[in-house]
């Protein structure tokens, strides 16, 4: 129990001293991935990884991102995908975008340096 929340708290503190005007990737926790387990690589998940990576590093620089959510909805649809495989990962992407707005929710809000309000919601 203290090691998931000692975890909780490192990736917490690395999220809120990243800065969140650069990539969506540098919005997720390192350590999230890394426990992440990896599936096998098909078709569907070779090509959804090269779409959300283009995403992640030509479109959200050049636009800014726009998640109300850590990690961002890119980052947390490839960490479903990775856990989970290419439909039930797309499925849980699917309703994270569902789910992408401003209003209250029941997550865990997190307050970066700058002053804004960000829903903690990892993939489950």
């Amino acid at each position: 129990m203290f090691f998931k929340y000692l975890v909780l708290y490192i990736c917490l503190f690395n999220l809120l001293s990243a800065d969140p005007w650069g990539k969506d990737a540098d919005l997720a926790c390192a350590s999230i991935q890394a426990r992440t387990p990896q599936h096998k690589n098909n078709l569907g998940i070779s090509i959804s990884r090269l779409i959300i990576r283009f995403h992640q590093e030509v479109i959200s620089p050049a636009d800014g991102p726009r998640s109300h959510y850590i990690p961002s909805s890119s980052q947390y649809t490839l960490n479903a995908i990775n856990k989970y495989g290419f439909f039930k990962g797309w499925a849980y992407g699917c309703d994270r975008l569902l789910r992408e707005n401003d209003d209250p929710w029941v997550y865990k809000e997190v307050l970066t340096e700058e002053g804004y309000r960000l829903k903690w919601n990892p993939v489950p």
